[in-house]
């Protein structure tokens, strides 16, 4: 039966406590809601991107986000693919996500399953697993090996092997037992687990990663899915490599593991967190004013405007509002600097407005 091995240390702690702060502020700051859209499709597509790279991907940012948007880049046809599937991927696991809640440890009523699992790795390999095997189980032996030295760094079960361990590690992460660990741990595990596994013939890390986050979208770490772990990973790949064969060093301790886990993840929640504050209208301007600011629809459609173009003019407003009057429009913009958001730069007709810092 399985069941893991790991000390909750300071560190973990620390890095736990660090996650829950920063999620809090996520998760209650009021946001334009451009700007909330604008974060969701920034996250997806650094989640797609660096979580393909790191598995040797060529594409750059720019051209993955372009291809993410349905358009033509100059690129081996591979690479486009894998980008495309794994962008399937993540519209997967959100679906799942908000189909079976975000009820704390667990996520609901509905077991992690593992035509699940069989379902993200026929996403991930569409297209690109020759000789077909896409959400199939692996039936021969595979070693993971370094990519510079060529020197084997990993022996994953025999193929008979792996569906019993999958069978024994779905029981433990559907258990009560299972379920009183932290969700952070739970998707660290998960990801650890899948990786040793190594299921499949190809697309193992891709799979375990995107399974992760599964985990953490259905059991209150979703944080509104503005952040991407994956980018970390593909940034830090050695230490991200170092800290899961370091297991297996340690005969099977995740403890190494999960410090690196809940530290990425500390990392990324953090460096969202900041960037929410400075954008978030509860937290921009309820700090210096002392109250929460109250933005009529109107309103928040002129601020909106500035997520694209710092500067707004007097045409702008009329396009934007084009059911209201200049006189309204005037109204509700020097509202706005009266209440700190904006203020004016320029005289007469050349005269614009900017967000105030």
């Amino acid at each position: 039966m399985f069941k893991p091995r790991f000390t909750i240390t300071n560190p973990i702690l620390k890095q736990i406590g660090m996650i829950d702060g920063a999620r809090e502020v996520i998760d209650y700051a009021v946001m334009v809601p451009a700007w909330e859209a604008k974060f969701k499709e920034e996250a997806k597509v650094r989640t797609v991107h660096f979580g393909t790279r790191i598995e040797g991907n060529e594409l750059n940012y720019s051209q993955a986000k372009r291809v993410m948007e349905g358009g033509e880049v100059l690129g081996r046809e591979r690479d486009i693919q894998e980008v495309i599937n794994y962008r399937n991927v993540m519209d997967y696991i959100d679906k799942l996500g908000e189909r079976y809640g975000l009820e704390g440890p667990g996520g609901g009523v509905a077991r992690y399953t593992e035509a699940w699992l069989k379902k993200i790795h026929q996403l991930t390999t569409e297209r690109v697993l020759e000789g077909g095997g896409a959400g199939e189980y692996r039936d021969t032996r595979v070693v993971v090996k370094n990519s510079q030295t060529g020197e084997v760094s990993f022996r994953p079960p025999l193929a008979v092997e792996v569906k019993v361990q999958l069978e024994e590690f779905f029981d433990w992460l559907n258990s009560d037992e299972g379920k009183a660990v932290h969700p952070i741990l739970r998707a660290g595990i998960t990801h650890y687990e899948l990786v040793r596994i190594h299921p499949f013939v190809d697309g193992n890390g891709r799979v375990a990663r995107a399974f992760s986050l599964l985990a953490l979208f259905r059991e209150g770490y979703d944080v509104k899915r503005f952040f991407s772990i994956e980018e970390y990973f593909d940034k830090n790949a050695g230490e991200y490599y170092k800290a899961l064969q370091r297991v297996s060093k340690k005969r099977g301790d995740l403890t190494p593991w999960l410090e690196f886990f809940t530290k990425s993840l500390a990392i990324e929640l953090t460096k969202i967190k900041e960037r929410v504050r400075s954008l978030s209208i509860d937290f921009r301007w309820r700090d210096r004013l002392g109250r929460q600011i109250v933005l009529s629809e109107r309103q928040i459609k002129l601020i909106e405007h500035l997520t694209d173009d710092d500067k707004l003019f007097m045409k702008d407003g009329r396009k934007i509002l084009s059911m209201v009057s200049d006189d309204t429009i005037l109204r509700d913009i020097k509202d706005l600097m009266k209440k700190g958001v904006l203020k004016k730069r320029g005289k007469t007709k050349a005269a614009y407005y900017v967000m105030k810092k």
